[in-house]
């Protein structure tokens, strides 16, 4: 790896590997080789010092504590490079040295982080946070037999304070309320479960939907029957395994995966689409499942992968055909006399890193009236690193230019399709942004629309 002159080649080692089912994936002293060369690539770009908080870290140990030679770095200090990493994907839609862009370098930064955290859980295990928050469901069934004091006890001081203390979930966190009822039990009463292979498009409706604002998903199901979409819902799917892969922890991944393949897959050999609501779990069902589950999945992932759509981007894919509805009730702020309201969309990382589009932006522009102002910057919120004791204040910091950028538009309606996002907003910009199926629903059923709710409302 390093050539006679001491400079570190930036060509692939023989430790490059991003397949779990490779066995050179799992070796330490090959992850050691890639980790070395990868910083060393970044040491000399510096392209991507804006995004997190890895990259000014790793740059100011290897500036001011190793005098410019990345293999000083130890265990400890690759560590916490690693830690600082929230997955938002930036680095990779912005290198120019990746798989994505057929590079000879083969660098993508993010899923290197995945084996670090993979490799290094083998040896040190999960911990009880990583448990936790790595699995939404079971969090969402015990709030509901809870009858309601999930949602009182995480707004108490005392609760929060135990939180912080036994889990390392940060008090000041403001954390999603549980349903009284999941999307899925709505779903079966409105007779819209499949009982067999759908014929255009099958719903999977994410976790966070199921558990904490099925409105979200009700409102996809009304925006895609009145554009005479056959969309149908798809029982006992479980949340996409991003949460538990954060933490490195594949198996539990691999267990979600292959569950929501099973389920899935029936329809997808029908040729059906798949619409994914939050991109978090689209860019995972597109471009991690096919590479991450079992070699013998692979077949399957991959056919799922292509079928994997955003709400946005199939009602944008069918906007030219005559079932299309623009008969729009109302709009933003024209509602009941008002003005018309200024509109400011916030595209998600994760959508950005799927390179599909802002078709949640374009279908706004379909409401009378409305050009929404565009904010493309991070809000930090990135899957549950915002909950965490070290991760909360880093996250607020890192997103405030999305915060500032969405006040900054002066927009009264915010939109954004990531519901993590739309919680960010919340707590640190006091406006709770709308999913773009909500407001489109609103619209078609004529609802006032007025200012986007507050943090205390």
């Amino acid at each position: 790896m390093t050539a006679k002159n001491g400079i570190i080649s930036y060509q692939p080692t023989d430790g490059l590997s991003y397949d779990p089912a490779d066995e050179v994936y799992w070796d330490e002293s090959a992850l050691q080789k890639e980790v070395t060369r990868a910083f060393e690539i970044c040491h000399g770009c510096r392209m991507c010092f804006k995004y997190c908080d890895s990259f000014p870290r790793l740059f100011d140990l290897i500036d001011e504590k190793h005098d410019g030679d990345t293999t000083k770095l130890d265990v400890a200090e690759t560590d916490a490079v690693i830690d600082d990493c929230f997955q938002c994907k930036l680095c990779e839609v912005q290198c120019p040295y990746t798989p994505r862009d057929s590079h000879e370098f083969q660098l993508d930064f993010p899923k290197l982080v995945h084996r670090w955290k993979a490799v290094h859980r083998e040896r040190r295990g999960t911990g009880l946070r990583e448990k936790v928050l790595g699995d939404p469901d079971t969090a969402g069934k015990l709030a509901r037999a809870s009858f309601g004091m999930a949602n009182v006890a995480n707004r108490n001081g005392l609760h929060r304070w135990f939180l912080e203390k036994v889990l390392g979930i940060h008090r000041d966190k403001l954390l999603p309320d549980f349903a009284g009822s999941t999307f899925e039990k709505w779903a079966t009463q409105e007779g819209l479960m499949a009982t067999g292979p759908a014929t255009e498009a099958v719903l999977f409706q994410t976790c966070y939907v199921q558990n904490n604002e099925p409105q979200i998903g009700r409102d996809t199901v009304e925006v895609m029957q009145r554009n005479q979409v056959d969309l149908v819902c798809e029982k006992g799917l479980e949340c996409c395994g991003m949460p538990a892969w954060e933490s490195g922890d594949l198996e539990t991944l691999r267990k979600r995966a292959a569950h929501n393949i099973e389920r899935l897959s029936p329809h997808v050999e029908a040729g059906a689409k798949v619409l994914a609501i939050n991109p978090t779990c689209s860019m995972m069902m597109r471009r991690e499942y096919p590479e991450l589950v079992e070699p013998e999945l692979r077949d399957k992932a991959k056919a799922l992968a292509a079928a994997v759509m955003d709400p946005s981007e199939y009602l944008w894919s069918i906007r030219k055909e005559e079932r299309f509805d623009e008969d729009f009730k109302s709009t933003p702020g024209n509602a009941e006399g008002e003005p018309k309201a200024k509109v400011a969309y916030h595209a998600p990382c994760h959508l950005r890193a799927q390179a599909v589009g802002f078709r949640g932006r374009d279908l706004l522009r379909k409401l009378p009236g409305v050009q929404p102002e565009l904010v493309m910057e991070c809000c930090g919120h990135d899957g549950t690193y915002a909950m965490t004791v070290e991760g909360f204040e880093p996250s607020a910091r890192i997103g405030k230019k999305a915060f500032d950028g969405m006040a900054e538009a002066g927009a009264e309606i915010w939109v954004t399709d990531c519901p993590l996002a739309a919680i960010q907003f919340q707590q640190h910009a006091g406006v709770k942004a709308m999913h773009p199926m909500s407001v489109l629903a609103r619209a078609y059923r004529g609802d006032a629309f007025r200012k986007s709710p507050t943090a205390d409302q």
